[in-house]
């Protein structure tokens, strides 16, 4: 048994960590191709990973220790994330006990802590402008984050995440409650803001851009490649948990050697996600960067909407 459960924790973590930069690949790549463009390859974020592990680290001058270790700290960080909550297997694995959903949101929010921190020790304007961004916009994001995880312990009864995949997709007519669909749009809503998705900014070094971009400014080298690949993991681990927890917890399987199949039922799980998202982003118009804060205030209020639906009606 501890066999198994080894084997299941190595596939699950070796798949985050490996896959994460080839589906922010496939959304590039399918974007540009809807916009008419040949776009990157789909492994490009290999590419730039690699590339950058082979350049040299120029520490600013003046930054501190945090600057020089925030990218390590914030990639264990989401490595223990991805050990903790059902993102491939559906069955507890090794560290699991290490935290619950609400566990769970405090990693997120402690990893954003990290690289504010380090936005701000790098003595950089142009980082400390997207760190004072991020300040603006994620008591509502962070919020949200908790509140969703609340109503998801509410519907279940329980704040473990494997126990909660379970029992949704052991009872279809709970994922189409009323409860559970406002929940599905808040945390759908929050992943757009984190992963950069929304139409409301746009990844690059522009001005509407400069917001997580904008706090890697300073990055080179090695630690450039892990603050990337950070990113790109917090994106695959936050997709997964909308996934298999809020969207389409079904299909996952737990048995040796059955859960395997995982690995291909995440592929298309992930393809039909990747869709949503780049028909959303290459649908809706840009809009100001103030307007963030709207955009999370309506995703607060849906999580909100839940409790009252949950709590004071049920």
């Amino acid at each position: 048994m501890l066999v198994y459960t080894l084997i299941r924790t190595l596939t699950q973590y070796f798949f985050v960590v490996s896959m994460a930069p080839l589906f922010a690949g496939i959304i590039a790549n399918i974007k540009a191709k809807v916009e008419s463009r040949k776009g990157p390859s789909i492994f490009q974020p290999y590419y730039d990973i690699f590339k950058y592990m082979k350049k040299q680290v120029l520490i600013p001058k003046g930054s501190g220790m945090i600057f020089k270790y925030a990218p390590f700290i914030i990639f264990g960080i989401y490595s223990l994330i991805a050990l903790i909550v059902p993102i491939v297997i559906p069955e507890p694995i090794f560290f699991t006990a290490s935290a619950d959903f609400l566990g769970g949101a405090i990693l997120f929010s402690l990893a954003a802590f990290v690289k504010i921190a380090a936005s701000f020790d790098s003595r950089s304007n142009f980082s400390a402008l997207g760190a004072v961004r991020v300040l603006s916009f994620n008591f509502l994001s962070e919020a949200t984050l908790i509140t969703v995880f609340f109503a998801v312990s509410l519907i279940t009864n329980t704040n473990n995440p494997y126990i909660t995949n379970i029992f949704l997709a052991s009872h279809g007519v709970q994922n189409i409650s009323l409860e559970h669909i406002f929940a599905t749009i808040a945390f759908f809503m929050l992943f757009m803001y984190e992963t950069g998705k929304i139409p409301l900014e746009s990844s690059g070094l522009a001005e509407l851009g400069m917001i997580d971009e904008g706090m890697n400014y300073e990055y080179s080298g090695k630690l450039l490649s892990l603050s990337k690949w950070s990113g790109y993991m917090k994106q695959y681990i936050l997709g997964a948990i909308f996934l298999n927890v809020f969207f389409i917890p079904w299909g996952l399987q737990s048995s040796f050697p059955g859960f395997l199949l995982d690995i291909p039922v995440m592929f298309l799980k992930w393809l039909l996600l990747i869709a949503i998202v780049v028909v959303i982003e290459t649908t809706f118009a840009k809009m100001r960067l103030f307007r963030i804060q709207d955009y999370l205030a309506t995703a607060f209020t849906f999580s909100i909407l839940f409790l009252i639906f949950s709590v004071v009606i049920a």
